[in-house]
Protein backbone atom coordinates (compact mmCIF):
# COMPACT_ATOMS: atom_id res chain seq x y z
CA UNK A 1 0.00 0.00 0.00
CA UNK A 2 2.64 2.03 0.89
CA UNK A 3 4.02 1.71 -3.20
CA UNK A 4 0.34 3.85 -4.23
CA UNK A 5 2.34 7.18 -2.91
CA UNK A 6 6.39 5.61 -3.25
CA UNK A 7 5.85 3.49 -6.60
CA UNK A 8 4.27 5.63 -9.48
CA UNK A 9 5.47 3.22 -11.66
CA UNK A 10 3.86 0.41 -10.90
CA UNK A 11 0.80 1.64 -9.39
CA UNK A 12 -1.60 -0.04 -11.45
CA UNK A 13 0.22 -3.46 -10.43
CA UNK A 14 -0.35 -2.34 -7.43
CA UNK A 15 -4.40 -1.69 -7.42
CA UNK A 16 -4.55 -4.90 -8.26
CA UNK A 17 -3.27 -6.44 -5.32
CA UNK A 18 -4.95 -4.63 -2.91
CA UNK A 19 -7.61 -6.45 -0.92
CA UNK A 20 -10.06 -5.29 1.90
CA UNK A 21 -13.08 -6.17 4.09
CA UNK A 22 -16.05 -4.73 3.14
CA UNK A 23 -19.41 -4.07 4.72
CA UNK A 24 -20.61 -7.50 3.50
CA UNK A 25 -17.62 -10.03 4.34
CA UNK A 26 -14.63 -9.65 7.10
CA UNK A 27 -12.83 -11.22 5.56
CA UNK A 28 -9.74 -9.20 4.12
CA UNK A 29 -10.70 -10.94 0.41
CA UNK A 30 -11.93 -8.28 -1.72
CA UNK A 31 -10.23 -6.58 -4.65
CA UNK A 32 -11.51 -2.81 -6.02
CA UNK A 33 -12.31 -5.21 -9.44
CA UNK A 34 -14.17 -7.49 -7.16
CA UNK A 35 -16.09 -4.86 -5.61
CA UNK A 36 -16.64 -2.63 -8.90
CA UNK A 37 -18.19 -5.84 -10.82
CA UNK A 38 -20.43 -5.81 -7.58
CA UNK A 39 -22.11 -2.34 -8.37
CA UNK A 40 -25.43 -1.86 -8.61
CA UNK A 41 -26.69 0.12 -11.81
CA UNK A 42 -26.71 3.63 -10.36
CA UNK A 43 -23.86 3.71 -8.52
CA UNK A 44 -21.61 6.16 -9.76
CA UNK A 45 -18.50 5.76 -6.95
CA UNK A 46 -16.58 2.80 -4.96
CA UNK A 47 -17.32 4.01 -1.27
CA UNK A 48 -15.22 3.31 1.42
CA UNK A 49 -14.98 3.96 5.03
CA UNK A 50 -11.17 4.43 7.33
CA UNK A 51 -11.02 3.11 11.26
CA UNK A 52 -8.86 2.37 13.84
CA UNK A 53 -10.11 -1.04 13.88
CA UNK A 54 -12.95 -3.71 11.72
CA UNK A 55 -15.67 -3.34 14.65
CA UNK A 56 -15.15 0.27 14.55
CA UNK A 57 -15.26 0.37 11.20
CA UNK A 58 -18.09 -2.07 10.94
CA UNK A 59 -20.02 -0.14 13.32
CA UNK A 60 -19.58 3.70 12.09
CA UNK A 61 -22.89 5.76 12.22
CA UNK A 62 -22.01 6.78 8.43
CA UNK A 63 -22.20 3.56 7.69
CA UNK A 64 -26.02 3.43 8.54
CA UNK A 65 -27.70 4.82 4.89
CA UNK A 66 -25.75 2.47 3.47
CA UNK A 67 -26.80 -0.39 5.30
CA UNK A 68 -30.07 0.52 5.11
CA UNK A 69 -30.19 0.45 1.31
CA UNK A 70 -28.14 -2.56 0.58
CA UNK A 71 -24.83 -0.49 -0.69
CA UNK A 72 -21.20 -2.01 0.08
CA UNK A 73 -18.85 -0.13 1.69
CA UNK A 74 -15.04 -0.71 1.69
CA UNK A 75 -13.47 -0.90 5.34
CA UNK A 76 -10.11 0.05 5.47
CA UNK A 77 -8.67 -0.30 9.09
CA UNK A 78 -4.89 -0.25 8.19
CA UNK A 79 -2.76 2.31 9.78
CA UNK A 80 -1.38 2.99 5.98
CA UNK A 81 -4.62 3.14 4.25
CA UNK A 82 -5.91 6.44 5.30
CA UNK A 83 -2.51 7.79 3.71
CA UNK A 84 -2.48 5.70 0.98
CA UNK A 85 -5.85 7.27 -0.31
CA UNK A 86 -4.35 10.70 -0.78
CA UNK A 87 -2.88 8.96 -3.61
CA UNK A 88 -5.87 7.00 -5.23
CA UNK A 89 -8.52 9.33 -6.48
CA UNK A 90 -9.91 6.53 -8.53
CA UNK A 91 -9.82 3.41 -10.26
CA UNK A 92 -10.76 2.09 -13.57
CA UNK A 93 -12.56 5.35 -14.28
CA UNK A 94 -14.68 4.93 -11.12
CA UNK A 95 -13.76 7.39 -7.98
CA UNK A 96 -13.16 6.55 -4.73
CA UNK A 97 -15.27 8.51 -2.17
CA UNK A 98 -14.89 8.32 1.34
CA UNK A 99 -18.22 8.56 3.57
CA UNK A 100 -16.78 10.18 6.12
CA UNK A 101 -15.66 13.75 4.23
CA UNK A 102 -18.25 15.83 2.75
CA UNK A 103 -21.99 15.50 1.54
CA UNK A 104 -23.51 12.13 1.19
CA UNK A 105 -24.36 11.95 -2.62
CA UNK A 106 -25.65 8.69 -3.74
CA UNK A 107 -27.00 10.10 -7.13
CA UNK A 108 -29.32 7.36 -8.76
CA UNK A 109 -29.60 5.40 -5.88
CA UNK A 110 -31.46 8.14 -4.06
CA UNK A 111 -35.53 8.68 -5.10
CA UNK A 112 -37.05 11.79 -5.24
CA UNK A 113 -38.93 11.13 -2.15
CA UNK A 114 -35.80 11.04 0.00
CA UNK A 115 -34.32 14.52 -1.33
CA UNK A 116 -37.83 16.08 -1.04
CA UNK A 117 -37.77 14.96 3.09
CA UNK A 118 -34.49 16.24 3.56
CA UNK A 119 -35.17 19.13 2.16
CA UNK A 120 -37.86 19.56 4.41
CA UNK A 121 -36.36 18.37 7.50
CA UNK A 122 -33.38 21.37 6.90
CA UNK A 123 -35.94 23.39 7.47
CA UNK A 124 -37.75 22.18 9.91
CA UNK A 125 -34.82 21.55 12.23
CA UNK A 126 -33.00 25.43 11.75
CA UNK A 127 -34.02 26.86 14.81
CA UNK A 128 -32.54 23.54 17.00
CA UNK A 129 -29.03 23.63 14.01
CA UNK A 130 -29.09 27.13 15.18
CA UNK A 131 -29.26 26.63 18.66
CA UNK A 132 -26.72 23.90 18.49
CA UNK A 133 -24.52 25.74 16.39
CA UNK A 134 -24.57 28.59 19.46
CA UNK A 135 -23.94 26.12 22.21
CA UNK A 136 -20.76 24.34 20.88
CA UNK A 137 -19.32 27.13 19.55
CA UNK A 138 -15.63 26.69 18.08
CA UNK A 139 -16.13 23.04 18.89
CA UNK A 140 -17.84 22.45 15.66
CA UNK A 141 -17.11 24.22 12.42
CA UNK A 142 -20.72 23.74 11.06
CA UNK A 143 -23.90 21.83 12.43
CA UNK A 144 -26.10 20.41 9.83
CA UNK A 145 -29.09 18.08 9.30
CA UNK A 146 -27.70 14.86 8.08
CA UNK A 147 -28.91 12.37 5.18
CA UNK A 148 -26.53 9.78 6.14
CA UNK A 149 -27.76 8.48 9.63
CA UNK A 150 -30.85 6.08 10.46
CA UNK A 151 -30.12 4.78 14.19
CA UNK A 152 -27.60 7.27 15.64
CA UNK A 153 -28.12 10.45 16.80
CA UNK A 154 -25.57 12.43 15.38
CA UNK A 155 -21.94 12.11 13.69
CA UNK A 156 -18.75 14.04 12.86
CA UNK A 157 -18.13 14.90 8.82
CA UNK A 158 -14.83 16.47 8.09
CA UNK A 159 -14.71 18.11 4.70
CA UNK A 160 -12.95 17.03 1.33
CA UNK A 161 -9.09 17.50 1.35
CA UNK A 162 -9.33 17.96 5.28
CA UNK A 163 -7.35 15.61 7.64
CA UNK A 164 -9.24 12.68 8.96
CA UNK A 165 -8.85 11.92 12.92
CA UNK A 166 -6.74 8.91 12.60
CA UNK A 167 -4.22 10.69 9.95
CA UNK A 168 -4.45 13.74 12.33
CA UNK A 169 -3.32 10.82 15.25
CA UNK A 170 -0.88 8.74 13.22
CA UNK A 171 0.58 12.22 12.21
CA UNK A 172 0.77 13.57 15.93
CA UNK A 173 2.47 10.24 16.99
CA UNK A 174 5.55 10.72 14.35
CA UNK A 175 6.28 14.08 16.00
CA UNK A 176 4.34 16.13 13.26
CA UNK A 177 2.78 19.63 13.23
CA UNK A 178 -0.90 19.13 12.36
CA UNK A 179 -3.21 22.37 10.94
CA UNK A 180 -6.14 22.63 13.50
CA UNK A 181 -9.26 21.18 11.49
CA UNK A 182 -12.34 21.16 13.03
CA UNK A 183 -15.04 18.90 11.76
CA UNK A 184 -19.01 19.37 11.30
CA UNK A 185 -21.76 17.63 13.26
CA UNK A 186 -24.45 16.47 11.65
CA UNK A 187 -27.64 15.75 13.45
CA UNK A 188 -30.07 12.84 12.74
CA UNK A 189 -33.48 14.54 12.76
CA UNK A 190 -35.58 11.42 13.38
CA UNK A 191 -34.11 10.34 16.79
CA UNK A 192 -35.63 10.90 19.96
CA UNK A 193 -32.40 12.28 21.43
CA UNK A 194 -32.60 15.31 18.91
CA UNK A 195 -36.07 15.80 18.68
CA UNK A 196 -35.82 16.46 22.73
CA UNK A 197 -33.84 18.93 21.59
CA UNK A 198 -36.87 20.79 20.01
CA UNK A 199 -38.95 20.62 22.79
CA UNK A 200 -39.42 24.19 24.61
CA UNK A 201 -38.87 22.17 28.26
CA UNK A 202 -35.50 22.60 27.56
CA UNK A 203 -33.37 24.91 29.38
CA UNK A 204 -30.67 26.95 28.37
CA UNK A 205 -28.30 25.45 30.46
CA UNK A 206 -29.94 22.12 30.02
CA UNK A 207 -29.93 22.59 26.30
CA UNK A 208 -26.25 23.17 26.08
CA UNK A 209 -24.93 20.23 28.44
CA UNK A 210 -27.28 18.00 26.01
CA UNK A 211 -25.32 19.56 22.78
CA UNK A 212 -22.02 18.79 24.28
CA UNK A 213 -22.90 15.21 25.41
CA UNK A 214 -24.17 14.77 21.84
CA UNK A 215 -20.62 16.01 20.53
CA UNK A 216 -18.66 14.37 23.02
CA UNK A 217 -20.32 11.11 22.20
CA UNK A 218 -20.10 11.40 18.25
CA UNK A 219 -16.60 12.13 18.54
CA UNK A 220 -16.15 8.75 20.28
CA UNK A 221 -17.94 7.02 17.49
CA UNK A 222 -15.72 8.45 15.31
CA UNK A 223 -12.64 7.09 17.19
CA UNK A 224 -11.38 10.15 18.15
CA UNK A 225 -10.27 11.39 21.54
CA UNK A 226 -12.24 13.78 24.58
CA UNK A 227 -9.88 16.29 25.45
CA UNK A 228 -11.76 16.47 28.71
CA UNK A 229 -13.26 12.51 29.89
CA UNK A 230 -14.06 14.31 33.34
CA UNK A 231 -16.25 16.85 32.47
CA UNK A 232 -18.39 14.68 29.73
CA UNK A 233 -18.70 12.06 32.81
CA UNK A 234 -19.65 14.75 34.75
CA UNK A 235 -22.44 15.94 32.06
CA UNK A 236 -23.47 12.65 31.45
CA UNK A 237 -24.35 12.15 35.50
CA UNK A 238 -26.23 15.55 35.21
CA UNK A 239 -28.44 14.30 32.81
CA UNK A 240 -29.06 11.27 34.07
CA UNK A 241 -29.99 12.15 37.19
CA UNK A 242 -32.53 14.16 35.83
Amino acid sequence: KEGLGEDLGNRERILKLLRFSTSNNDAVSTSLQDYKARMPDGQKAIYYVTADSLNAAKNSPQLELFKKKGIEVILMTSRVDEWAMNFLTSFDGTPLQNIAKGAVDLGDLQDEAEKAEAEKAQETMKPVVDKLKTALGARAKDVKVSTRLVDSPACLVIGEGELSPQMIQMLKQMGQDVPESKPTLEVNPDHPLIKKLEGSEQSDDNFDKLAQVIFDQALLADGGQLEDPAAYLKRVNELLMR
